[in-house]
């Protein structure tokens, strides 16, 4: 894989609930991760006294955030009602030449911000809220 360009990857929404999915518009950082809970399963009987983890038996879950500028009130007006009503829709987090993990995610923060010289800007973040599949590009 070549070096990539940070704008390339994008958070998109579900608009409407149909799979209708829009870029969160004014996105200047963007971040997904993902992490995998271990079972410790050591005993007495482990070898050598090392810990021992049991494959596949963790929690997994995935974290989004982005920042940036308001630059779209529909996407804008959208992730404030997904917020405010509690709903967990599905968004998609297109990483450049590797693919697109789409599934349900909570939206757990907004941040607003601004300076009298400056442009008002939001944070968000999200936890994933169920199964999320993985498409490769």
């Amino acid at each position: 894989m070549t070096a990539q360009n940070g704008k390339d990857l994008l958070i998109k929404l579900d608009m409407d609930n149909t799979g209708n999915f829009s870029t969160l518009a004014g996105l200047r950082a963007t971040r997904i991760s993902f992490d995998a809970e271990s079972v410790d399963v050591t005993s007495l009987e482990s070898q050598g006294g090392w810990r021992e983890l049991l494959g596949g038996a963790g929690v997994k879950s995935a974290a989004i955030s982005g920042s940036g500028i308001f630059k779209d009130e529909t996407t804008d007006e959208r992730a404030r009602q997904i917020f405010f009503d509690g709903e967990v829709p599905d968004f998609q987090v297109i990483v450049p030449d590797f693919g697109i993990i789409q599934g349900p995610f909570m939206i757990t923060a907004i941040e607003y911000s601004g300076s009298h010289n400056g442009e008002a800007a939001f944070e968000l973040a999200m936890a994933s809220a169920g199964e999320l599949t993985f498409t490769a590009l």
